[in-house]
């Protein structure tokens, strides 16, 4: 399994190509489709998942997904926010499992950065999106986020294996990069660190 970073947008978006055996997957594809259509090579497009729906993660997206003919995966709290219209999106609630292109998907429900906020795991991948930053963590000021759900999504990823690799949705936090491991954050990681102190009382 191949996994490729694509850096978009001025906000500095990551977009994840994961493919095997020419069947791709794609995570947060926003911004520049024209690239993103460059890097899947012809190989077939089998899904598309959004780790939420703000507008910087599903920016421009429609007409690719009418292009490929699918939907996109998207917790059904964030749909509205999303801004996509319903025809395009396959919307699911929580925590969901499914095998799509060959690929085995967990999807785990991590509110807190938003109400629909989900990490995607693929092997031991995990695309974290706005949940998880190496050394830090998504905002909790903007409508539907929430400071307790966040703390308790942070704790649920630490109990992750620590050589889970995690891939954000954005390059931020002291390390400036978007690749990191459950086990550096849980040594690391102050938020994850508090987050593990609170629900280990």
């Amino acid at each position: 399994m191949k996994i490729e970073i694509l850096v978009l947008g001025p906000m500095g978006n990551c977009t994840y190509l994961v493919s095997q055996n020419g069947v791709a997957l794609l995570v947060d594809p926003s911004w520049d489709m024209e690239e993103i259509e460059r890097a899947l090579h012809g190989q077939r497009l089998a899904a598309v998942f959004f780790t939420h729906g703000h507008f910087d993660h599903v920016k421009d997206v429609e007409p690719m997904l009418r292009k490929h003919n699918i939907k996109a995966y998207i917790e059904e709290a964030d749909a509205q926010m999303s801004g996509l219209p319903s025809d395009v999106l396959q919307t699911f609630t929580g925590d969901k499992k499914l095998k799509t292109g060959g690929f085995d998907i967990e999807i785990l429900h991590t509110p807190g950065h938003s109400a629909g906020g989900v990490c995607i795991k693929i092997g031991d991948n995990l695309f974290t999106g706005d949940t998880l930053f190496p050394g830090a963590c998504g905002r909790v000021d903007l409508p539907t986020s929430n400071p307790r759900q966040m703390r308790a999504s942070l704790y649920r990823l630490s109990q992750l294996p620590g050589e889970t690799k995690i891939y954000a949705g954005h390059g931020y936090g002291p390390k400036n990069s978007s690749v990191s491991t459950i086990e550096y954050e849980r040594a690391h990681n102050r938020y994850m660190q508090n987050a593990i102190r609170d629900y280990s009382k």
